[in-house]
């Protein structure tokens, strides 16, 4: 199935309804069918109005007991995936206000306790000077001071020792030239100084690593429960287990070749003599 941001509002409707249709066909009862996949007849019942999104354990566990065929389960399966999948878009953000967009990232920061960042392109608003941060919202419309303000306030949550944070950056990450030279030195040092904080891990990825894959997209995985992707027109969010299990492989591939505490200092400071000079 062709991914299209367009349709996965539609999938949950569309997963509840080929489910449903495939009990009848095969003739069985919600009750039967329940007991089969030892769940309550209530949950089922659920599952095929679309009231309850099913894992994609469960969606297996039915497919298989009702004998679907190959092509019913790779159709029924890719749909279970897209349920499990968000599109945000950003012109959907900026209509609604980018500032609300900073009260629902604050939201999953507090809730969750241990945060991973993967950062190939630029740094992160909670690692960011004022100055970084306001020259990440040039591209943006509308006035972006209360973005601004609010992207300033969440750092505050690194100082909350009840959560750790794990941020990996790629030597274009912290070396892209978003400010000018002597600001750009400052974002750097205020990067070695944060590293210092007892939660927060600070990773870095020279470009002379060469060992592992090429970086492709920023994401987030919040806990083991939620995963946001970041791309030029808005960002994805799974909530599927696997989907999840996989950047946290990915993130830990990168991990294991990063450079942390003094090694990543001598580096920033490094960087930062090199945008002095």
């Amino acid at each position: 199935m062709t991914f299209q941001p367009e349709k996965l509002g539609q999938s949950k409707a569309v997963l509840a309804s080929s489910l449903r249709e495939l009990r009848k066909r095969v003739g069985l009862s919600q009750v039967r069918l329940a007991q089969r996949c030892n769940m309550s007849q209530t949950t089922l019942s659920n599952i095929e109005t679309g009231r309850v999104g099913p894992s994609l354990v469960d969606v297996e566990l039915i497919l298989r007991v009702l004998k679907a065929s190959p092509a019913e389960v790779a159709e029924v399966m890719s749909l279970a995936r897209l349920a499990h999948t968000e599109w945000q878009s950003k012109r959907a953000s900026w209509r609604t206000g980018l500032e609300k967009r900073q009260a629902e990232l604050a939201g999953l920061e507090s809730e969750a306790t241990v945060l991973r960042y993967f950062l190939p392109a630029m740094v992160t608003g909670l690692l960011a000077t004022p100055e970084y941060v306001k020259a990440s919202l040039s591209g943006s419309p509308g006035d972006k001071s209360l973005t601004a303000a609010r992207k300033l306030e969440r750092q505050a949550v690194l100082y909350d020792t009840t959560k750790s944070f794990s941020f990996l950056l790629t030597e274009q990450a912290v070396r892209w030239p978003v400010l000018h030279r002597a600001a750009m030195a400052v974002q750097i040092d205020r990067l070695a100084s944060l590293s210092h904080l007892p939660n927060v891990r600070i990773g870095l990825l020279p470009i002379a690593l060469t060992e592992v894959r090429g970086p492709m997209n920023t994401f987030t995985v919040y806990d083991q429960r939620l995963t946001t992707v970041e791309t030029f027109t808005g960002r994805l969010v799974f909530q599927d287990s696997r989907d999840v299990a996989a950047h946290l492989s990915i993130f830990e591939a990168y991990e294991q070749v990063a450079l942390f505490g003094e090694d990543a200092r001598c580096l920033l400071a490094e960087w930062a003599s090199a945008f002095r000079s």
